[in-house]
Order: C-alpha cells, then sequence, then structure tokens
C-alpha cells in the first residue's frame, strides 16, 4: 500500500499529537523484539541503512549507541555495493519511511538472512515484507517533505537504541511521555522568532545548517527541507569541520546553528560580522543584533531536544517558503526510479 499525503503545513500542525501515537504503538511492537530471545534482545554491532532523510535520522541512534558502549554505523544505502559493507554486524536495519526507498531495498537485498529489520511508517510496504523484523510507525498520515513521517522515525530509532542498551521498553516508551503539550509549547515560543528570521532572510542565496553529533539528524534533514520546500541551496555541515575553512564563504547566507558547545561561540561570530543567525540551544544564549535564539529545554533528553530542533528547521522552511513566495507543495523534478512502484489492482 502507499502512504497517505497532506499538505506540509498540516503535517506540521498535526505532528504533536502524532508522535504520541508514535510512542505508543512501536512500544507494544518492542516489547516482543526486546525481550530475551528477541531480535534486539543481543546486539553488539549493529548497522542502520537509509537514504535522504531516512539516512539524516540515522545519526540520532548512532549517537545514542555511542554514549552507551555500542558500536553502531550508518550507512548510505544508495553507496552500497557488496555484502561487505555489513561485515561484521549483527544486525542491519533500513529506514524507509515509504517502505519504498529502492536503494534502501536493493542494499539489504545484498544481505538475505535472518538479522534484517526495518523501520518504516507505511505498512504492508515493499520494505516491510522483505525483511524478517519490522516496526512501523502505524501508516501516519505524511507530508510529501516529510514532517510527522520523520520525527515519528527519530522517536522509534530513540526507542531501538535505548531496547539495545538495555532499557525496558515501558521505559524507553515514558521518554516520549507528554510529548504532544511540550512540542505544542515550543511551537507557541519557536514561532515568532523563526518567522521574523524568515522576513529578513528571504533574500539569501543559500543556507548553512550547522550541528554536531545527535544534532546532525537534524542539520542533514534541516538542508533537506531547505532545499525541498523553500528551494533555497543548503548544506548541511559539521561543526569542527565548518570552523576549518567552510564558514569562510559566509555572505548573502542565512546560518542556523544547532547545539550547545561550541556552536555558541560559532554562532556569535557569524552575527558579529553581520550574517543573519539563527541558533537553537539549551545553553541559555541570549538574543542579539543578527542573532536570533529558540531556546529548548535543557531538561529534555537529548532525542527529545532533536525533535524540537527538528521542530524549528521545519517551521523555517515553511516560513521561508512564504516570505519566498514558494509554493510549498509545488515541486520542480519527480524522479522515477527513487521509489519501488506499487502494482496496480
Amino acid at each position: 500500500m502507499t502512504g497517505v499525503r497532506i499538505p506540509f503545513l498540516e503535517g506540521r500542525a498535526g505532528q504533536p499529537a502524532a508522535l504520541e501515537r508514535v510512542a505508543a504503538r512501536v512500544g507494544a511492537q518492542l516489547a516482543a523484539l526486546g525481550e530475551e530471545g528477541g531480535v534486539l534482545a543481543s546486539v553488539v554491532r549493529p548497522v542502520f541503512v537509509g537514504i535522504g532523510a531516512s539516512y539524516a535520522a540515522l545519526a540520532l541512534p548512532v549517537a545514542l549507541l555511542a554514549e552507551g558502549g555500542i558500536l553502531a554505523r550508518r550507512e548510505l544505502a544508495g553507496e552500497i555495493g557488496s555484502g561487505l559493507a555489513f561485515t561484521g554486524a549483527d544486525l542491519v536495519l533500513g529506514v524507509s519511511q515509504s517502505g519504498r526507498s529502492t536503494e534502501t531495498l536493493e542494499s539489504l537485498a545484498l544481505l538475505p538472512g535472518g538479522n534484517r529489520a526495518a523501520v518504516v511508517n507505511v505498512a504492508p510496504s515493499r520494505l516491510s515484507e522483505a525483511v524478517e523484523h519490522c516496526v512501523d510507525l502505524g501508516n501516519e498520515p505524511d507530508s510529501y517533505a516529510s514532517t510527522i513521517g520523520y520525527t515519528g522515525t527519530l522517536v522509534a530509532l530513540t526507542m531501538i537504541a535505548r531496547t539495545l542498551l538495555g532499557m525496558p521498553v515501558a521505559e524507553a516508551a515514558r521518554e516520549w511521555a507528554g510529548i504532544e503539550a511540550e512540542l505544542e509549547r515550543h511551537e507557541t515560543a519557536l514561532a515568532p522568532v523563526v518567522d521574523e528570521v524568515a522576513r529578513q532572510a528571504a533574500g539569501v542565496v543559500a543556507a548553512d545548517v550547522v550541528s554536531s553529533g545527535a544534532f546532525r539528524a537534524v542539520s542533514e534533514s534541516g538542508a533537506l527541507l531547505l532545499r525541498e520546500v523553500c528551494r533555497v541551496p543548503a548544506s548541511a555541515l559539521v561543526t569542527r569541520n565548518y570552523l576549518h575553512g567552510e564558514m569562510e564563504s559566509a555572505g548573502e547566507t542565512l546560518h542556523v546553528i544547532i547545539g550547545d558547545g561550541r556552536e555558541l561561540e560559532l554562532a556569535g561570530s557569524l552575527a558579529a560580522a553581520h550574517h543573519h543567525t539563527l541558533c537553537v540551544t539549551s545553553a541559555g544564549l541570549a538574543s542579539a543584533e543578527y542573532l536570533h535564539v529558540v531556546p529548548i529545554p535543557a531538561a529534555a533528553s537529548l532525542p527529545v531536544r532533536t525533535v524540537l530542533a527538528e521542530a524549528v528547521l521545519q517551521r523555517l522552511a515553511g516560513s521561508l517558503a512564504q516570505a519566498r513566495g514558494v509554493e510549498i507543495e509545488d515541486f520542480v523534478f519527480h524522479n522515477s526510479d527513487t521509489k519501488i512502484e506499487e502494482p496496480v489492482g
């Protein structure tokens, strides 16, 4: 089956309630997979596979697992040429919100066997039926430039990572308790800041989205949103690498900086040079001329802060599209080979 498509703004509006549903559904499915003898019970070297936004999402579980002492890695599905990419892996988990991503399906086909799993939104789908174990988000209606499907995937991947680290499923689900209300409060606070940034930056020629660690799930997906939704050439850049020469091209550029460490000084340097800068942080940074700050609760867990940061990028993409006069739902290119088509009839 194919997923139900809804407008981008409708997806954003329905996202808070959807994430509560996703956490409950994923928890119910993980109960069996994480128990003794389940596929997630003894994994020590997982490999995550995806492409596009799904690949971006994988930065979060890889970071969480590294923090907990499990060596995990993510692979870009379109660059996997042989099963050698999975050498040493005791679980290969493919991610595709539609369940139809050509490259992800082809990469998992290189490794037939019982140690393949998937996270999808749409089920049944080609990917859900191609693996031995699947976690689905519940066929949540999603926008073409993904909103609910993406943040729901972050929720599911976090719960899987927690389960791999030995956390009881019920506890992993509790991390998302109250996410609906928290996301709604966050949206109210971020809206005027982000909308003002979009107004001031409507004429930029490019955007740099900079972060490190788990927040790369936000910078990479956020740069993709800026390209898809408002047609701004955008790059996702890693903080320390950005400092080594990449930031020298600043000029007529919007800079979105996400994080609580070296990112703060970086945001201040860019703003001091009169570059439009939006900083998303839980470190208590104050706004200044050219520097706009969206705070994230420091008390929230890293995965929750990641989802809250993603909401900022979603809002920015929508607001910047409006400021630039771009129709959000009007895509220029439609490639016929990135999704496996479902049979008709």
